[in-house]
């Protein structure tokens, strides 16, 4: 005889709570008359609290004869709906509410959590059929395929261990990176569309400095030149793209190493938020001008020679960090740095992480090496924004890339004096 215990009435409890959670959802959507499907709250109830006793009694095969009648009564509704568009949706669910029932008394926790993100899913009928029908595109929907591709296909078959011609990196850390770079274009490509008109000259400033804040700088400072009357509005997404900078240098530290991206967090805090609040400030100055439209590109949103481009000079800079710390020292490092950071600040930091993976280096020496990486390329940009943009804009972007960079030292100066 099978002992009550408070597992038995919790698990008994969690599974009629399942079955009366998604039987709500269908019993809303039943119909009426002679549309009227079969299966609805009491259905689900009942099916889900079945799956837990079938569990509960000491017999193996009554759990599997129980699944076996559930299928086969889920496939006779559905043969009998007299509905046009019938769909499988209530008979799956039917069929997954009574494995429910028997995980609720193995495990309640996970039946709960299986349970409320099927009614969750099951709710959001409308909306996920608006997103995939209406708002994806079909080139969207390919560049989403690419990514789980990479994510679930490619990225696994890596090697996880460090590569002598990579820079002592690892090719699976080095595709992650290739993989966080193309999510990242995909994000920015969404959030334009759904930012809209008002805010997407700085949500182009900040996500396309993801990718590139120096192309991101050029970019606007030649639309400046076409628009001067914009200059300021446009410095400011400039200003912007020194935030996508300081976070994706964290996002590159954290995957290779994450005790180096904990120390470089609060100088990459205090310089990020310092942007934040120049281009903020900006926009809210020149709010009469905030009406530029920006439009997203036609194409793939996703641009894999860009992302393959950066994670191959990532490899060089990497080999070449390694090397000239090697035969040069603390003196030879800095100055390599210093040299990859005129054209890119997130492969010298990359490579900084990987070296600080593998015990090469420091976490001071990760951190002042990381900040002359980013302060030389906020240098360089800063003169690429006087050239690109003119004056007027030059000088603003100038303000709010310098003020990002000064804020970030003074922060790291005061926590290491």
């Amino acid at each position: 005889m099978t002992l009550i215990t408070p597992q038995t009435l919790i698990g008994l409890a969690v599974a009629l709570g399942v079955g009366l959670l998604i039987g709500v959802d269908r019993e809303r959507r039943k119909g009426d008359l002679e549309q009227r499907s079969a299966a609805g709250l009491r259905t689900f109830a009942a099916t889900s609290f079945s799956g837990a006793v079938a569990q509960l009694i000491p017999e193996p095969s009554l759990v599997p004869i129980g699944a076996v009648l559930v299928a086969l009564l889920a496939a006779i509704s559905h043969l009998k709906s007299r509905s046009p568009d019938p769909g499988m949706t209530t008979e799956v669910a039917l069929f997954i509410t009574y494995l429910l029932g028997v995980l609720a008394m193995l495990s309640p926790e996970l039946a709960a959590a299986c349970g409320a993100c099927l009614a969750l899913l099951l709710v959001a009928r409308q909306r996920l059929h608006h997103f995939a029908t209406q708002w994806l595109s079909d080139q969207e929907l390919d560049d989403g395929m690419l990514l789980a591709a990479i994510a679930l296909v490619l990225l696994p078959l890596m090697p996880a261990h460090p590569v002598y011609w990579l820079g002592g990196m690892e090719p699976r850390s080095l595709t992650s990176m290739v993989f966080l770079i193309l999510s990242v274009q995909a994000a920015g490509h969404v959030g334009v569309r759904w930012l809209g008109t008002r805010g997407g000259l700085l949500a182009t400033g900040f996500l396309s400095g993801f990718v590139s804040s120096t192309a991101t700088v050029i970019s606007l400072g030649a639309q400046a030149r076409r628009q001067p009357a914009q200059s300021t509005l446009l410095a400011g997404g400039a200003t912007l793209s020194a935030v996508a900078t300081w976070v994706l240098a964290l996002l590159l530290s954290a995957a290779l190493s994450p005790a180096a991206a904990i120390a470089l967090l609060p100088a990459s805090a205090a310089g990020a938020l310092f942007a934040v609040g120049a281009a903020l400030l900006t926009f809210r100055s020149n709010e009469h001008d905030a009406s530029h439209h920006v439009k997203t590109a036609a194409g793939s949103a996703l641009r894999p020679t860009e992302a393959l481009v950066v994670a191959v000079v990532m490899a060089l800079v990497a080999l070449l960090v390694a090397a000239s710390l090697r035969r040069y020292g603390d003196v030879g490092l800095q100055a390599t740095v210093a040299l990859a950071g005129v054209v890119d600040a997130h492969s010298p930091v990359a490579s900084l992480a990987s070296l600080h993976a593998a015990h090469t280096i420091s976490t001071a020496q990760f951190v002042q090496c990381a900040l002359i990486a980013i302060g030389v390329n906020t240098l360089a940009r800063c003169a690429l924004a006087i050239v690109t943009g003119g004056t007027s804009y030059g000088l603003r972007a100038c303000a709010g890339l310098l003020g990002s960079m000064a804020c970030a030292l003074a922060t790291m100066y005061w926590i290491f004096p």
